[in-house]
């Protein structure tokens, strides 16, 4: 355990010292700074893989069910995008963004959690299906929040340019069709993942007799994002709206999301005290 601890926490000191250098790039052009922090992105990625592999060996499977193990996932996907992102033109700020919301969650997760902490203890008879659920419950999140940060940048330029604010970060973005066509592709593909996790939970709620988990509210919250994101696709298809009120359409949901993910303190459904 105190090699695990130690990796993870050198793992979040150079997921930091990235952030430092990516932020530094996009303040001012610093192509070295970008290249380190990409550099440091890779370090984490490498010390995230080695942490996994002790708790897959220590716990003889993967480490997918609980709170802890959620948010690791998440932040670890968070790095393998900005990474993809890195080797693009013009993706400084979505790294920025993405490394923002990956590192907030991997530290909080480091002074919140453990993972030991809150197991899906109650959902045995029916695990195959929960790791499933949990697995393209994060994957979704990933997409979704990839989305998420399309739709701030747009907005974000959308301003800029509506107040005729020209200066390098301006210039250093993509274009406004751009980043509502990729906002639109990351929400296409998370919103099927999280149907189908929702799915396999409804599946797994009727499978253990446990029928009035449906009207927990982190299920009812969950649904509703899911409803706004359908929503989405929907205006989207229909071309009725504007790319700044999709934009916030595409925000709203994720709001729906991090909320049903706060409720778990609350929510009978994971069985999660935390």
């Amino acid at each position: 355990m105190q090699l695990l601890n130690g990796i993870y926490d050198a793992a979040l000191l150079l997921y930091a010292l990235s952030l430092l250098f990516v932020f530094s790039d996009c303040l001012r052009r610093n192509p070295g700074g970008k290249r380190l922090g990409t550099g440091l992105l890779a370090v984490v990625v490498l010390l995230q893989l080695a942490g996994l592999a002790i708790r897959f060996s220590q716990e003889g499977g993967l480490p997918i069910f609980t709170p802890y193990d959620f948010l690791f996932w998440f932040s670890f996907s968070m790095v393998v995008i900005s990474l993809a992102i890195a080797y693009t033109r013009g993706g400084e700020f979505t790294i920025l963004l993405l490394s923002m919301a990956g590192f907030s969650v991997f530290l909080l997760n480091r002074v919140w959690l453990t993972a030991e902490d809150h197991a899906l203890q109650s959902w045995s008879a029916v695990h195959g299906w929960l790791a499933m659920h949990v697995i393209l419950a994060n994957l979704s999140f990933a997409a979704l929040t990839l989305g998420t940060v399309f739709a701030i940048m747009y907005l974000f330029l959308h301003t800029k340019l509506k107040n005729k604010k020209w200066d390098d970060r301006v210039r250093r973005l993509p274009s406004l069709e751009t980043m509502d066509k990729y906002s639109y592709t990351a929400i296409l593909a998370g919103v099927p993942l999280l149907l189908a996790s929702l799915i396999l939970a409804g599946l797994s709620i009727i499978a253990e007799g446990r029928t009035p988990l449906f009207q927990d509210l982190k299920v009812l919250t969950t649904l509703i994002g899911l409803g706004v994101y359908i929503l989405y696709i929907v205006l989207k298809v229909s071309g009725r709206r504007s790319g700044t009120a999709m934009a916030r359409w595409a925000i709203t949901g994720y709001g729906f999301i991090i909320l049903s993910f706060l409720l778990n303190s609350w929510s009978e459904f994971h069985g999660w005290g935390g």
